[in-house]
């Protein structure tokens, strides 16, 4: 079946994303949009010598934004151009200047049919107002799933057991406030005693260490999109961890996935995860109410 995937955004982000879609033959068509013409052109080009070296069978094109309606699914990596001096709550920092542009995004993209992934941060509130601004129905988050396989690969380094063999979830915000549903977490098949608080820290600290190194993170979220475009376009079946509207809050939880149709659902929390659930909403939804005020 023929599909075709549109990325707006032509940053770090968005150009991982391309290449790791390209490279994966996902899709037969990749529409390219960015701030300007130009910008997207010139990724296009890029990849169509990625193309050509690697044999892929995906079709590169530049568009403007409003094209890629085209597309059974969109990818949105815009970032605008602003500067981040907070020491906490690190992703929150962009959130007036990205919310500029994802609410014209989301009125120029009004009643797009299809399937929205946004990796904007913070992903939370963005996902939220591009929902609300473009009445599009299926509008996901992608955060808590990347959350969720750092903790993995975390816990499974610690315990000394293949990544594949650790099932857990990171659920609420992406950020500082997100929980982890250590109750539930399994190591080959067995509960464990989980450190939290070491873990949470150690998860806290490792965007940084590698924005540090290479300038922004840019693989584990591709990779974390790229699993989840297979999940929206009904290529696999599974559970995600996603940014959806749950009980009218905005936030990560699992989303089940078969034939393309998602269905959220928590996992079992104890007290102390269901207080951090609860409290993680609420932190993101007075972080909402603030941003509809200023804009």
């Amino acid at each position: 079946m023929k599909t075709t995937i549109g990325i707006i955004g032509a940053g770090a982000i968005g150009q991982t994303v391309s290449n790791t879609i390209l490279a994966s033959d996902l899709a037969d068509r990749l529409l390219l949009a960015s701030r300007t013409l130009v910008q997207a052109q010139a990724l296009t080009d890029d990849l169509a010598d990625m193309r050509t070296t690697t044999g892929s069978a995906t079709v590169p094109s530049a568009c403007r934004p409003e094209d890629t309606v085209a597309a059974a699914a969109l990818v949105i990596a815009i970032r605008e151009r602003f500067t981040n001096d907070n020491a906490t709550d690190i992703r929150m920092a962009g959130a007036e200047a990205n919310a500029r542009a994802i609410r014209d995004l989301g009125h120029r993209l009004r009643g797009y049919p299809g399937t929205v992934l946004i990796v904007t941060n913070p992903v939370d509130l963005m996902t939220r107002l591009f929902a609300e601004a473009s009445g599009c129905t299926r509008v996901y988050g992608i955060g808590s799933n990347l959350d969720t396989a750092r903790y993995r690969l975390t816990l499974s380094t610690l315990m000394g057991v293949p990544a594949d063999q650790v099932h857990g979830h990171v659920i609420g915000e992406h950020g500082d406030s997100a929980v982890i549903c250590a109750s539930t977490t399994t190591v080959n098949g067995q509960t464990v005693a989980i450190p939290v608080r070491d873990i949470r820290e150690t998860l806290a600290r490792r965007p940084g260490l590698i924005s540090s190194g290479v300038g922004r993170t840019r693989s584990g979220p591709a990779g974390a999109v790229l699993s989840t475009l297979r999940l929206v376009l009904g290529q696999a079946d599974g559970t995600t961890e996603l940014c959806t509207e749950w009980n009218g809050h905005w936030l990560g939880v699992p989303v089940t996935f078969a034939a393309g149709q998602g269905k959220p659902a928590l996992p079992a929390l104890n007290p102390t995860e269901a207080d951090r659930f609860t409290a993680s909403g609420h932190k993101l939804d007075t972080a909402y109410q603030n941003l509809a005020t200023i804009h």
